[in-house]
């Protein structure tokens, strides 16, 4: 790898095709903006800066990537590739080499990056190509008899029979700093566009008697740039496929590859099993043997092994321990734990909880702000009411707890190890160990009850 290397991202245009609101380069593909997606292939070459050359939109770009040690430069006119890359110049230090990227193309990997790099020397500057079924568009690289390139041909000024070469530009190149601030002064504006393309620098370092190398991206979609909306949504299947196919050689049996959303930095064990539409989203741990049913969103989560989450269920920034049972139709809000052997039913909704182990609430509740001990059974309809309008308060309930159905619990409260709370209550008075409370005309605190043996 090279010594010193600096990064340019180029991200002025101002994607008028997309047709939107949303500066291009903010707009997300896998739940991540297609910047932040080259600057994290950029991040992972270890470079000593990288500077984005900011237009359309300056101040909102800039602002949503302030604060990470990025340098800004100002394209204030739109003239071109190689007027963009001019404005990096005062950022650029004379003794590395620069690495020119673009902003709306997020999915050219690290290694092809990495194998451009391993091109350059002093006096040579290196090019990115790749092969195209359909060039349309696209600069094609122009080569001699013996295979050395000689130019770069943008698609407006190619004629018939550069038309046909399939071998494209895809803009992304390396030269040390020293050459390039030699040659792009140099690049003339005479072109269909009137603009200063920045391709026209091979002709200058080859008169320079400078090589120019090239190397091949081995997958096409890396070259891909993002103009419309129907290109965004081809790239995210294709992003998505890619996904789905490496968790699947790791062995997760995913039903249907084509109907699974990955959206941030997930990582998935072997024999677990995720049925159609199931969307990851955030840093999302799962682990061996966990069952995903449809129609699933995770999102900043861990499932631990032998866990099984049933369909149309919402986990999002909590813990399920092993061997749980969660769904359908849940809601698991942030700051929920599930202790190991656990049961969240249909319908139920948590938020910042804790429920020890093997304790269950099967249907239709609502349990926040909460401490649930262990073997506690929640009949249908409860609901912790944790909120009087201004503040939040807690429920603590100790082990091996009943709490019948419909039942309102007003915290502040602590209902203690193996107390029952009869169907139909609202409880505002703490509830004592082994004691029944019910609530139907007052409520009775009753020492010493039996619960009834099974028939």
């Amino acid at each position: 790898m090279l010594s010193k290397l600096n990064v340019v991202i180029l991200a002025a245009g101002k994607g008028s095709r997309m047709y939107s609101e949303t500066p291009k380069v903010l707009h997300e593909l896998a739940g991540t903006s297609l910047v932040e997606h080259v600057i994290a292939a950029a991040q992972n070459l270890n470079p000593d800066n990288i500077t984005l050359v900011l237009g359309h939109q300056a101040d909102e770009l800039e602002a949503h990537l302030a604060g990470r040690g990025f340098n800004f430069a100002l394209q204030k006119e739109q003239k071109g590739t190689a007027h963009a890359v001019e404005q990096a110049l005062p950022f650029l230090d004379d003794e590395a080499h620069a690495l020119i990227l673009y902003g709306d193309v997020p999915l050219t990997k690290t290694a092809s990056l990495e194998k451009l790099l391993a091109l350059c020397d002093k006096s040579a500057m290196a090019v990115l190509t790749s092969d195209v079924k359909n060039p349309e568009g696209l600069g094609r690289i122009i080569r001699d008899g013996s295979g050395n390139i000689k130019a770069i041909v943008e698609e407006k000024d190619t004629d018939d029979t550069q038309k046909n070469i399939t071998e494209i530009n895809t803009g992304i190149m390396a030269f040390p700093v020293k050459k390039l601030k030699q040659w792009l002064p140099k690049i003339k504006n005479n072109n269909s566009q009137n603009e200063y393309y920045l391709t026209d620098i091979v002709s200058l370092a080859l008169e320079d008697e400078g090589q120019v190398k090239t190397s091949f991206c081995a997958d096409e979609y890396e070259a891909y740039g993002i103009n419309n909306m129907l290109q965004l949504a081809s790239l995210e299947k294709i992003y998505q496929y890619q996904q789905a196919s490496k968790f699947m050689l790791k062995g997760v049996k995913i039903i249907d590859p084509s109907r699974f959303d990955v959206r941030g930095e997930v990582n998935i064990s072997a024999d677990v099993k995720i049925d159609i539409n199931v969307i990851l989203e955030g840093k999302v741990d799962i682990e061996k043997n966990v069952k995903i049913g449809a129609n699933c969103i995770l999102k900043n989560c861990t499932i631990q092994e032998g866990t099984e989450i049933y369909p149309n269920t919402l986990i999002e920034e909590s813990e399920v321990g092993k061997n749980c049972k969660v769904g359908p139709f849940a809601r698991i809000r942030p700051g929920t734990e599930l202790k190991n052997d656990a049961k969240i039913g249909n319908f139920v909704e948590t938020k910042k909880v804790l429920i020890g182990r093997g304790s269950k609430i099967n249907h239709l509740s609502y349990i926040g702000d909460s401490e649930l001990g262990e073997k506690v059974n929640v009949g249908a309809g409860t609901i912790t009411c944790n909120y009087d309008g201004v503040n939040k308060f807690k429920t603590k309930i100790g082990n091996n707890v009943f709490i019948g159905s419909n039942t309102a619990l007003v915290a502040p409260l602590i209902i203690s190890d193996g107390a029952t709370i009869g169907a139909g209550s609202t409880i505002t008075k703490d509830v004592k160990a082994d004691q029944l409370a019910l609530t139907r005309t007052q409520q009775n605190n009753i020492d010493g009850w039996k619960r009834p043996g099974k028939k």
